[in-house]
C-alpha cells in the first residue's frame, strides 16, 4: 500500500501578482507557515528593493528562509535551497502545520518539487499559478518601482554600490542595484543637481524595463514547469481583475478572484488522498507572445 504523502502548497506567479499575499491568506486559513522561494530575499538587507514581505504583510504568520544570508556577495545554489526548504517543510509538518512555499524563483521551486526524488516521494504539492496579464502586469510593476523609489530604494541601494561595476555576485544581482550604478558614480559630478535628476530617472526607467523582462521570464518558467509536473495539476488564478479596481472594490475582487477559488481547491486537496479536480480553477492558458525563449 502506498504510504500517504504529506501535504505542500506551492504559490507561484510572476513579480507583483500577489504571490505573498495569497500566501499569507492561505496560512491564516489553513494553519499554515511560509518557506520563502524568492533567491534575492533569502539574504538580508535591500527589503524595499527585493520587495520583502513587511511584518504587517506577514500578519503574524512564520516565514522561513528570509533574510537568512549575511554575506551580500555569498552564493545561494539551487542545492542550499533544497536542502534548507526540506528543512522547514519538515519541521513545519511535524507540527502538524501546512508548508506553504511561495517566491519568484521558479528554477528554485523546479529543483525542489521536480528534481529532487526525496521531496517528491515524501510529499504531494498543490500548485497555485496567480496570473495576471501582461499590459496590466505591466502597469502594476511601473507603480510598484515608484512605490519602491519613493519608499526608500535607491538610499538601500546606495550601501551596495561596487565602484568597480561588478554587480554578478549575490545580493547585488538584484533588480534596482546594478541599475543605480551611473547614478551613484557619476551624479554628484555631473553637472549639478538636473543632470543627476537625469542619471536617476533613466535609473528608474531601466528598472522598470529589467523588471518587466523578469515578469516575462518567469511566466516562460511557469509554463516549462507545468509542462514538467508529468500529470500534477497547476491551478491557474487569474488576478487581472483584482489590479483593475481600486480600494474597496480591489479587496472585494481579490478574495473573489483569487482567495475564494484557492481556498476552495485548496480545502479539497487536503481531504483527498489525491488531488482532485476543482471545477472553479481555470485551465492553463498562456500568452506564448510574452514568454522569453
Amino acid at each position: 500500500q502506498r504510504r500517504r504523502q504529506e501535504k505542500v502548497v506551492v504559490v507561484m506567479g510572476a513579480t507583483g501578482t500577489g504571490k505573498s499575499r495569497l500566501s499569507v491568506d492561505l496560512a491564516t486559513r489553513f494553519y499554515g507557515e511560509v518557506i520563502n522561494s524568492d533567491k534575492m530575499q533569502v539574504y538580508k538587507g535591500l527589503d524595499v528593493a527585493t520587495n520583502k514581505s513587511t511584518a504587517a504583510d506577514r500578519r503574524g504568520v512564520p516565514h522561513h528562509l528570509l533574510g537568512i544570508v549575511d554575506d551580500p556577495d555569498a552564493a545561494f545554489t539551487a542545492a542550499e535551497f533544497v536542502r534548507r526548504s526540506s528543512m522547514a517543510a519538515e519541521e513545519i509538518s511535524g507540527r502538524g502545520r501546512l508548508p506553504i512555499i511561495a517566491g519568484g524563483s521558479n528554477s528554485l521551486v523546479e529543483a525542489l518539487t521536480v528534481a529532487d526524488r526525496q521531496f517528491r516521494s515524501r510529499y504531494e504539492c498543490c500548485f497555485l499559478w496567480v496570473y495576471v496579464s501582461a499590459p496590466v502586469l505591466h502597469s502594476v510593476v511601473s507603480e510598484r518601482v515608484d512605490r519602491m523609489v519613493a519608499g526608500g530604494l535607491v538610499e538601500e541601494a546606495a550601501e551596495f554600490f561596487n565602484p568597480s561595476g561588478d554587480y554578478s555576485r549575490g545580493i547585488r544581482r538584484a533588480i534596482g542595484v546594478p541599475e543605480l550604478h551611473e547614478f551613484f558614480k557619476n551624479g554628484p559630478f555631473v553637472g549639478g543637481e538636473a543632470a543627476g535628476a537625469d542619471l536617476l530617472e533613466a535609473a528608474i526607467v531601466e528598472i522598470k524595463e529589467n523588471t518587466c523582462k523578469l515578469t516575462r521570464r518567469q511566466l516562460g518558467k511557469i509554463w516549462r514547469l507545468r509542462e514538467k509536473l508529468a500529470g500534477r495539476r497547476m491551478h491557474r488564478l487569474d488576478a487581472t481583475g483584482v489590479f483593475l479596481n481600486r480600494g474597496g472594490e480591489a479587496v472585494e475582487a481579490w478574495e473573489k478572484m483569487v482567495v475564494g477559488p484557492s481556498t476552495r481547491i485548496l480545502a479539497r486537496f487536503l481531504i483527498s488522498e489525491d488531488e482532485e479536480e476543482d471545477a472553479h480553477s481555470q485551465p492553463v492558458t498562456v500568452d506564448q507572445a510574452y514568454i522569453l525563449t
